[in-house]
């Protein structure tokens, strides 16, 4: 993983994660922060960032840190959904891919339904390897891969 060295003074989120915003922080501990979209697609959108600048999911690989990062990040969505929207009837975690990120830092889509507008339900279909990738897909593709234990 990219770490604080490579973050970017240009990056939004790396502006938001050193605290150099006046952005309201929902959540923040040692590894995230989250806080609301500023163009929501639903009731409630929040997005959940890693502190440590990572660029994309396509920058995330099959080992313990990064899947333990991602299912943090999904939890820490999870518990601020059920507190501020526990009303809704739907629940979407999930990330864009490159190209079609709109900010270069990993960053999950916590999204409380229904879409607000209706037409902003485009953004977050998911295509394959272009379209908006659910965490728990996302997770399945990082969980690392049992130890291989050799007979001698």
């Amino acid at each position: 993983m990219a770490g604080p060295a490579s973050a970017s003074a240009s990056c939004i989120f790396c502006q938001i994660a050193s605290k150099s915003t006046t952005t309201t922080l929902l959540h923040s501990d040692e590894k995230v922060l989250a806080f609301q979209d500023i163009s929501p697609a639903a009731v409630r959108h929040y997005l959940v960032i890693p502190v440590e600048h990572i660029p994309s999911v396509k920058h995330l690989q099959r080992r313990t840190e990064d899947y333990s990062l991602v299912s943090h990040m999904l939890e820490v969505g999870k518990t601020l959904l059920s507190r501020d929207a526990p009303q809704s009837m739907q629940y979407r975690f999930g990330f864009h891919q490159p190209p079609l990120n709109s900010v270069n830092h990993l960053h999950l889509h916590c999204l409380a339904l229904p879409y607000t507008p209706r037409w902003k339900s485009i953004k977050f279909l998911s295509l394959g390897s272009l379209g908006f990738l659910e965490a728990e897909k996302l997770l399945e593709k990082l969980r690392p891969l049992p130890p291989v234990i050799s007979k001698v």
